[in-house]
């Protein structure tokens, strides 16, 4: 029985049997048209999966003759990566190491610190892969040093072709003549949301289970794959990239937010089975200054930990860390206090109000302006907004704890403050 993944077997060794990304490596792509030319510069691909990423990175190092090293920043840890570093210093890596990342958001910035020192000196030449905005979750210093190209979905008038070499070689390997018309194929390449890897292990599936006997023997007589073949695999349970998805994010919100813990922890069980920690780690974060805010303001910075932990440990102990943040927040008071005051000053921004800042706090002379702490309470009364928003009001305080103690502490500051210190 086969153990590696038919779509690992189909693939592409050039630049010419990628599929899709000719803006990149069609014969006027940018990135062909710099390694052929000799140069091989330190670069960041981002895009969905099944791209082709991992695909091009190898060809890349296979044209430059460099050591090729890869790792998976999922499940990789800096001592490995420090291991292969390493190799910069001995005979086998006198040409230089690819050093290609998949996943790189998963290295916390401690971990992607410790390259920057063989970049700068080109003992190591990184291509790092990602799904998420770079600019999110990829060290600044990093950036700057490589050049960034998108990987975008792959059309299924691109794949079909792929998908037709995928049943050659099925029926080639297992003695079989199973056919699949454009039509299925099409389907198939849709059905997939431009993955690549995702499209041939359906078209896979959808072939055994065409070719199979109702005893469940192999049927070597001329037989088709189905759309309804296709349709039995192709079960969705929320991914990044389908509305399932975001459903499970906003059923997890609306739970965290009706203080419900049973609704959350599942919903937290659901998400982390799709293997997608990044958006849930996004939404907890939004949740503890959204919902929770400052009636309980220490959740963020909680949550935040929780979810670097998380990204640090991977699955499955991810879960953990996550469980724990959202737990905390659905079992919190809540407020939306914060929320709703940037919300109603954004509309006044938004109708062209407030353009000019008081003269008294502006630069260089702040004429009038009145040092706070040289009142008592550090406070005294003058104006901040500009005149045309005078007296508005954004801020109401919450009904919880800590934001009616903020309140009578400012309504102390308001009445017995303001007094010129001695």
């Amino acid at each position: 029985m086969r153990n590696e993944q038919l779509a690992d077997l189909l693939r592409p060794a050039s630049f010419d049997t990628i599929v899709g990304q000719t803006h990149l490596f069609g014969p006027r792509g940018v990135v062909r048209r710099m390694v052929e030319s000799g140069r091989v510069t330190n670069m960041i691909f981002f895009g969905p999966p099944g791209t082709g990423k991992t695909t091009a990175a190898a060809i890349i190092a296979a044209k430059s003759g460099m050591l090729f090293r890869r790792f998976n920043c999922t499940s990789a840890t800096l001592a490995e990566v420090k291991e292969v570093l390493s190799e910069t210093n001995n005979v086998f890596g006198a040409g230089g190491v690819l050093l290609y990342l998949d996943e790189i958001q998963y290295f916390n910035r401690k971990q992607q610190q410790a390259l920057l020192e063989y970049m700068e000196d080109g003992r190591v030449t990184l291509i790092a892969s990602t799904t998420e905005n770079p600019h999110f979750y990829i060290y600044n210093a990093i950036i700057s040093r490589s050049s960034l190209f998108e990987f975008k979905p792959v059309s299924p008038t691109e794949m079909v072709p792929a998908l037709s070499r995928a049943l050659s070689k099925l029926n080639a390997d297992n003695g079989t003549q199973v056919t699949a018309d454009g039509e299925t194929l099409t389907f198939v390449a849709t059905a997939v949301g431009g993955d690549v890897r995702r499209g041939i292990g359906l078209l896979e599936n959808a072939y055994f289970a065409a070719s199979a006997t109702e005893k469940g023997e192999k049927n070597t007589d001329p037989c088709a794959i189905l759309r309804d073949h296709v349709e039995s695999f192709h079960v969705k349970i929320g991914n990044a990239n389908d509305d399932t998805h975001y459903d499970l994010l906003s059923c997890l919100q609306k739970s965290i937010r009706g203080s419900d813990p049973d609704a959350t922890a599942f919903y937290v069980a659901k998400l982390v089975a799709t293997g997608d920690l990044i958006s849930l780690c996004r939404r907890l974060q939004v949740i503890a200054s959204e919902d929770v805010g400052l009636a309980y303001p220490q959740a963020a910075a909680i949550v935040r930990a929780c979810c670097e932990s998380a990204k640090e440990l991977g699955l499955p102990e991810a879960q953990i860390p996550l469980a724990n943040a959202a737990l905390l927040l659905a079992t919190a008071p809540k407020s939306n206090s914060a929320y709703l005051a940037v919300a109603a000053a954004r509309e006044d921004v938004e109708r062209g109000l407030g353009t000019t800042a008081p003269t008294h706090l502006q630069s260089p002379l702040f004429k009038g302006y009145r040092y706070p702490h040289d009142y008592t309470y550090h406070y005294v009364k003058q104006q901040y907004l500009p005149d045309d928003l005078k007296g508005k009001k954004y801020y109401v305080y919450g009904d919880n704890k800590t934001e009616q103690a903020a309140a009578a502490y400012a309504a102390t500051v308001r009445r017995e403050g303001g007094k010129k210190k001695d």
